[in-house]
């Protein structure tokens, strides 16, 4: 049997040159040559000069894949994740009753409710992360950073409503 090689590892293959081992399959490596792309390449074969070994680690799990794919995509675009709402707001409605008893209360569930507000909160953040890749001065990237704090802290209301405190939105602590 040959070498068992991790993530990393460099190959110079007889026919398409060098290489770097970025996957591993259950019977093949997923590799990445320099001038014919990506190969999938058995790891029985032992035809390949290995210019640098690394250590196989353990196989990563579908769960820990998807957790940091989930992660990279939220850092590169506005996509939006499941965010729980609170168990005992599960179910209900929110009413907003006019003062005037003539006039029909407005009834809407919490859940849509919650949902617009998570929303804010994840455009809010795409808004954030795109100021500080922008070309603007550094003053003007921290004026417009403390607008989006400022609202952050206006939200803080609706922190009620989430599940769990690491998903609650955090204003200026301190200047209020």
């Amino acid at each position: 049997m040959s070498q068992v090689l991790g993530v990393g590892s460099r190959v110079k293959h007889p026919a398409y040159g060098d290489g770097v081992v970025i996957g591993i399959d259950v019977a093949a490596y997923k590799m990445c040559f320099m001038h014919y792309g990506v190969k999938h390449v058995g790891k029985e074969y032992g035809g390949w000069e290995i210019i640098e070994a690394l250590e196989a680690e353990e196989p990563v799990t579908y769960n820990e894949a998807e957790k940091s794919l989930v992660k990279i995509l939220r850092a590169m675009s506005d996509i939006s994740e499941v965010v729980p709402l609170g168990d005992r707001w599960q179910g209900g409605v929110m009413i907003l009753q006019p003062e005037e008893k003539n006039l029909k209360p407005k009834e809407m569930p919490i859940e849509a409710f919650f949902h617009k507000i998570v929303m804010v909160r994840d455009r809010l953040r795409v808004m954030e992360q795109r100021i500080n890749a922008s070309k603007l001065e550094d003053e003007e990237k921290v004026n417009l950073q403390q607008y989006i704090t400022r609202i952050y802290g206006s939200l803080t209301s609706f922190n009620v409503l989430f599940k769990h405190k690491e998903d609650q939105f955090v204003g200026d602590k301190g200047s209020e």
